[in-house]
């Protein structure tokens, strides 16, 4: 199920603010910030220049933002190393995406940026 059509655009504008304002222009080249939307799924996603050949870019999960419809709730998940997502234990699911935005900047526990 995709995300409801109002909720998308906020989506895109929220996280398209917060990509945009977290890497600063003089690095883009190194380093990128990115989302993907699938489903009622947001996956946040840095990306850098492959070390073999820097015309590609590699990906790697940051966070991933699920909407649950029925309650019109968020839920914050993380990855481990193996790039299972799991519940992040220290948010609780809040109909407002800002808030876990918020806890994937202040990273308490160095599960998102290491």
């Amino acid at each position: 199920m995709a995300l409801p059509a109002l909720t998308k655009k906020i989506v895109e504008k929220k996280l398209g603010a917060y990509c945009e304002g977290r890497i600063p222009p003089h690095i883009r080249h190194q380093i990128r910030l990115t989302f993907k939307i699938r489903g009622n799924s947001v996956t946040l996603i840095e990306e850098r220049p492959y070390f073999m050949d820097h015309s590609k870019w590699t990906q790697n999960a940051v966070a991933q933002f699920r909407f649950n419809p029925i309650d019109q709730q968020w839920t914050l998940y993380c990855a481990d190393r193996n790039s299972k997502w799991h519940i992040y234990s220290r948010s609780v699911p809040t109909k407002s995406i800002d808030t876990l935005l918020h806890s994937v900047e202040k990273d308490q526990t160095g599960i998102f940026w290491g």
